[in-house]
């Protein structure tokens, strides 16, 4: 009888320990919204690349689709609203203004996308809303790493 007990019990906490176990912690929470943040700014950086012509612009739709797409799923990195990396505090406090720049970004990349397709130089006049955006949020809601100037 004892056993029997004791194998019920075994079996009825195995799942919540499976849970724990899937469970992100904060580090992989704020890891990633950290790649999230990264991929915008390295598709920033290439977009910016091609507007001043260092490289090809060939490849500009595509990057934009990039860019929009992640802006589009940034917010969510964000909401299990768990505190550090880069993120500052205002983010949580001034959820509804953070929320609503992130927002705005998303709409504004995904208008960047669409005029990509049509030419690159509307995709071009697009791209100083983006990096508007960008620094905008920057500037209220990001802390800078030690030896970096803002963006």
């Amino acid at each position: 009888m004892r056993r029997l007990l004791l194998l019920l019990c075994s079996c009825a906490l195995l799942p919540l320990s499976l849970l724990a176990a899937d469970a992100p912690n904060d580090k992989d929470v704020i890891q990633y919204r950290e790649d999230v943040m990264k991929t915008l700014d390295e598709q920033s950086a290439a977009l910016g690349q091609m507007a001043s012509g260092v490289v090809p612009s060939d490849t500009m739709a595509a990057d934009m689709q990039i860019l929009a797409l992640t802006a589009s799923t940034a917010l969510k990195a964000f909401t299990p609203k768990v505190a550090g990396g880069q993120a500052k505090p205002d983010v949580w406090s001034n959820w509804a203004d953070f929320s609503k720049k992130m927002t705005d970004f998303a709409q504004t990349t995904a208008q960047g996308a669409k005029a990509a397709q049509q030419s690159s130089d509307a995709a071009m006049t697009s791209l100083v809303d983006i990096a508007n955006g960008c620094k905008g949020c920057h500037d209220m809601y990001r802390e800078e790493k030690k030896g970096q100037a803002s963006q």
